[in-house]
């Protein structure tokens, strides 16, 4: 894993020298993401540098640095990822050509894979998370790529007459026309949904690669994308062929995560996994060390708060498998000591309030190891979010009220007290775990949204956004780019769950779970890989009937009975925990200080960008106890952090 950046300076107004150093400056900004070495490559004739910072996970020689040239010194590249299944691509073109490899690293593999089977078709052939720069001395073009499912990061965009790109946004900041200008469409977007959704960057003239996207550019900066992976065209033809026998949709889903797994493993250096002990990262584990000679490494956090605490059941599966495990409690002033690192870390105004458990985790399992595999995406390919199943429920069974009816239910379960959820969470706290509640006002909310509107999407993108009349927040602004709902539309699947978990598969994962673990672990040079994410376990969980995965209330139904071959399903019976804080409460204690500095009426107006009347508002009302509003609260604070700590 690694961090990359470049540019090509299409009227070559750089000296070489100013090439150099300024390539120099952008990559210094990524140390965190390759601790292990630096290495940048200029040519002045043609106006394109090219930079890298390595952290060293595969051929840890020099053999492995880059940028590194093709065997025929047509092709540069600087590259950011793992490509999994090098060894057999390796293989394959040994076998139809004369290949002498210098060294054992993937990155030569890429190379040689484009120069024998050109870009799109090599990228075809790639299993992995990758986001890489290739440079073709040839026909003097560059390419950038993303994998498939969006789990590295690349922006992209212009800088005065240079075409600028990078791992993150940071690099991009310190090239010298660099201007950044804050995009209103990107911020009310952020403002909705807690993340900047891609092809959006927080400025303007910057944007987000694509999942499965080739951008080509020339000399004269004229742009050509293409795609290698069409996820929307995957998506509806696995759909459109589902499985017919249950047995056989186990089976072959076990033989894919193993596989993946098993790829995953794969590495010079130690490895681990996180495990929250629930089904995703349970599953992953027990994949892990079943395949596995020696106990695998696994780590989790705690919380004291009951209601945020999934330690204890970390710790009983670990136990079961017997791997190697390693817990860390930690305590309201540890965790509220990460938020002056958040605006650094993720680089673009990002307020997943779990941002603060994931950089935790990641911090304590890079003491130990520096790969560790996570069950990210389980949620998004099995239904394990609640939306997925108790929207039908809901609507099933207050279907005989009229709309009027469910408003006036909505808007009570609205101005329902803080107070009064506190105590509900209190009460449940004590019950058996398999009928305890937590987070009670988050779970009141979600239902009184879905009673709230008419339409299928209309729910769907209320249970999704925070902000909802951004006019009336944001100055001088008329409307929000409406990228969510066209992707919904444009989508052909038969049942309204099955678009939703097409909308969390290509937005909310891509640009909130997997920007937050990224930024996250990439912060302490942990690289984090995703087994549920190998796209042939993609396609596949679309083809499993929907019927296989959610049933009676409860989703993962086929993942749930997978992991019952490997560890009791006793460890099962829980309830689904977000990864989160107890970040309400934190706000009307040991936050409000620094929070009533960055929401200050003064500091707002001066800055220009909201109306402090409704932000204003909302703090009274949250500290009051009338209601909680610490998502909307958190959004308008991670941006003043960002702003504060990001200015040009």
């Amino acid at each position: 894993m690694c961090g990359i950046a470049g540019f090509l300076n299409i009227n070559n107004s750089f000296r070489a020298d100013e090439a150099k150093e300024q390539i120099k400056r952008m990559v210094s900004q990524l140390r965190h993401r390759g601790p292990d070495d630096e290495g940048v490559w200029v040519d002045k004739e043609t106006g394109i540098a090219l930079g890298h910072r390595r952290l060293a996970i595969l051929d840890l020689s020099h053999t492995g640095r880059q940028p590194m040239f093709s065997s025929d010194g047509r092709y540069i590249i600087t590259y950011n990822g793992e490509v999994y299944n090098f060894q057999e691509l390796r293989r394959r073109i040994q076998d139809t050509n004369r290949v002498k490899f210098r060294g054992s690293s993937d990155t030569e593999v890429i190379l040689e894979a484009i120069r024998v089977w050109g870009i799109k078709k090599a990228i075809e052939k790639f299993n992995g998370m990758f986001a890489f720069a290739v440079w073709d001395r040839k026909e003097k073009k560059l390419y950038l790529a993303r994998d498939r499912i969006g789990i590295k990061p690349l922006y992209y965009g212009w800088a005065g007459k240079s075409f600028v790109f990078s791992s993150e946004l940071k690099a991009l900041r310190v090239f010298r026309d660099f201007r950044g200008e804050i995009k209103k469409d990107a911020l009310a977007l952020y403002l909705r949904y807690n993340y900047i959704p891609t092809p959006y960057s927080i400025y303007k003239n910057i944007y987000k690669l694509e999942l499965g996207s080739i951008l080509e550019i020339d000399c004269e900066g004229k742009e050509k994308k293409s795609v290698f992976w069409n996820v929307k065209e995957a998506v509806r033809y696995a759909a459109a062929h589902p499985l017919q026998e249950k047995r056989e949709a186990e089976e072959e889903l076990d033989w894919l995560l193993r596989s993946s797994a098993k790829l995953r493993m794969i590495s010079d250096v130690p490895l681990g996994a996180f495990l929250s002990g629930g089904i995703d990262s349970s599953t992953v584990t027990a994949l892990m060390q079943v395949q596995s000679p020696k106990p695998i490494k696994t780590f989790t956090i705690g919380f004291y708060e009951k209601g945020y605490n999934e330690a204890e059941y970390a710790k009983k599966i670990a136990q079961y498998l017997g791997t190697e495990h390693t817990e860390l409690y930690v305590s309201p002033k540890e965790a509220i000591a990460v938020i002056p690192k958040l605006a650094e870390i993720y680089d673009e105004p990002f307020s997943d309030s779990s941002q603060i458990p994931t950089f935790i985790i990641s911090k304590l399992t890079r003491q130990y190891v520096t790969v560790s595999l996570s069950g990210d995406g389980g949620d998004e390919l099995f239904g394990g979010y609640n939306r997925h199943f108790w929207i039908k429920h809901i609507k099933e069974k207050t279907a005989w009220l009229p709309y009027s009816g469910r408003l006036k239910i909505s808007k009570a379960l609205r101005n329902m007290p803080s107070a009064v959820w506190s105590i509900l969470d209190k009460a449940f706290a004590g019950f058996p775990s398999k009928f305890r509640l937590s987070q009670i006002e988050d779970k009141a909310t979600k239902i009184s949204d879905i009673l709230s509107k008419n339409t299928d999407f209309g729910i769907y993108h209320s249970l999704i956004s925070h902000w909802h009349n951004l006019q009336e927040l944001i100055l001088n602004y008329n409307s929000t780019p409406s990228i969510i709902k066209n992707k919904w539309e444009a989508v052909e699947l038969k049942s309204f769950t099955q678009k939703m978990q097409y909308l969390d598969l290509t937005t909310y994962l891509v640009d909130d779970i997997l920007t937050k673990v990224d930024r996250a672990s990439m912060s302490v040079s942990l690289e984090v890989r995703v087994p549920f994410l190998d796209h042939r376990v993609v396609e596949f969980a679309w083809r499993i009937p929907l019927e296989m995965k959610i049933a009676k209330g409860e989703g993962k139904k086929i993942l749930k009975k997978l992991l019952s071959r490997y560890v009791p399903q006793k460890f099962m019976e829980r309830p689904k925990m977000g990864f989160g804080v107890p970040l309400g409460q934190w706000l009307r204690g040991p936050l409000r200080e620094w929070a009533e500095e960055l929401l200050s009426e003064k500091r707002l107006r001066e800055e220009e960008f909201f109306h402090p009347e409704p932000i204003r508002q909302k703090w009274r009302e949250h500290l009051s106890g009338k209601r909680n509003w610490q998502y909307h609260l958190w959004d308008i604070l991670m941006f003043e952090a960002w702003k504060e700590g990001n200015s040009q």
